[in-house]
C-alpha cells in the first residue's frame, strides 16, 4: 500500500489514495506526496527501531525506580554500590536514547 506525507505538517498515512483533506492539519489532497520505495523502507525501519527505543526507555525506567528503592533500603554497602551503579547506567542511557530518539524526529526518521 502506498504511503503518503502531508507536504504542511509531515503527517505519513498509508492509504491507497491520499484523503481529501490531511487529518491532522487540514490540507487539502494536493499537498500529499507519495513517498519513493526507498522512503517507505527507511521510515518501517525508522518505525522498528524506535519502538525497541521506546521498549528499552520503559525497562530502564523500571530498572531506575528498582535500584532508587534498593539505595533507599541501604542493607548493606555491597547492595548500594550495585544499586548506585544501575542507577547510574539506567539514568546516562535514558538520556542517551532520548536524544536519538529526537535526532530521528529531526531528522524525520520517525514516521
Amino acid at each position: 500500500m502506498p504511503f503518503w506525507r502531508c507536504r504542511s505538517c509531515s503527517l505519513i498515512l498509508e492509504l491507497p489514495e491520499p484523503p481529501d483533506k490531511c487529518p491532522k492539519c487540514g490540507a487539502s489532497k494536493d499537498m500529499f506526496k507519495e513517498l519513493t520505495e526507498e522512503e517507505v523502507d527507511l521510515i518501517i525501519k525508522s518505525r522498528r527501531t524506535n519502538s525497541l527505543h521506546l521498549k528499552a526507555l520503559n525497562l530502564l525506567e523500571e530498572l531506575l525506580s528498582i535500584a532508587e528503592e534498593g539505595i533507599k533500603d541501604g542493607l548493606d554497602p555491597a547492595c548500594v554500590k550495585i544499586f548506585n551503579e544501575e542507577k547510574e547506567f539506567a539514568t546516562l542511557t535514558i538520556q542517551k536514547i532520548k536524544a536519538e530518539l529526537e535526532t530521528h524526529i529531526k531528522k524525520g526518521k520517525w514516521g
